[in-house]
């Protein structure tokens, strides 16, 4: 039988690194119905069995439902209940509500989809008595969110292994960090995960796509920078940027 056994490694080092999961959370699962999610939700609950002599904690998956046409999750339901785990879905109306805000150019707004699922799961969070909140953001995730923030937004900037926000009292999690995207979907297809394709009409169409032919572009080129643009995320004995002097009052 297929045991992950580099992705669990890569899991228990950010847990080590970052303090991720401590004894006795309770850690709601963002499902979306892709591979990357799914696979966080099955790797948590073969890793709890790894860590059960240091600490317990226990996982459920929050699935919402966005409204989007012809997306059904029966299966994928159906499949994580034969293992015992639990998925609770959130309804929502999110598909209508991106749609009467489309953009200028007629797509859906990802910034206010964004938005709205954060809110969604940090309500089913809540709802089922769960501290902390796990996305299945990846290390190429990482790299990727670096690159379009420095390219649009003009800062160098990526998003955090882990997160407290302080006004909705969550602590937000992201477990997949050290795993590269090309293992997520080797282990995916060992599993024969249910996924669920979506149907949003802005998938596979957003800068994010763009940015991961880019970077394709650069590994094939430059092989190394495949592991030194994940190395500089946390190298900071590293980091030399420039530092404006105070001027002296004359």
């Amino acid at each position: 039988m297929y045991y992950p056994r580099s992705i669990i490694a890569s899991v228990r080092r950010a847990d080590e690194d970052y303090s991720l999961i401590e004894d006795g959370d309770r850690i709601a699962v963002g499902i979306s119905g892709g591979k990357d999610s799914l696979l966080l939700l099955y790797i948590l609950n073969l890793y709890k069995k790894v860590v059960s002599k240091r600490k317990h904690f226990e996982v459920i998956g929050i699935h919402i439902k966005m409204g989007f046409p012809n997306m059904d999750i029966t299966k994928m339901l159906e499949y994580y209940e034969d293992l015992g785990i639990k998925i609770e879905v959130m309804p929502s109306n999110t598909y209508d509500i991106l749609k009467a805000n489309k953009t200028k150019d007629g797509k859906l707004p990802c910034s206010i989809c964004s938005k709205i699922k954060k809110a969604i799961v940090i309500e089913g969070a809540n709802k089922f008595n769960c501290n902390k909140v796990a996305f299945a953001h990846h290390a190429d995730d990482a790299i990727e969110t670096l690159l379009m923030n420095s390219i649009f937004g003009g800062k160098i900037a990526t998003f955090k292994p882990k997160m407290y926000l302080d006004r909705t009292d969550t602590t937000f999690i992201r477990p997949f960090v050290y795993v590269r995207e090309k293992d997520i979907i080797h282990a995916s297809n060992k599993f024969n995960l249910p996924i669920v394709e979506s149907t949003c009409p802005n998938d596979k169409h957003t800068e994010r796509e763009n940015m991961k032919t880019l970077l394709n572009d650069l590994y094939n080129k430059y092989p190394s920078s495949r592991s030194n643009f994940l190395l500089m995320l946390h190298n900071l004995e590293k980091l030399d940027l420039w530092v404006k002097e105070k001027k002296k009052d004359s």
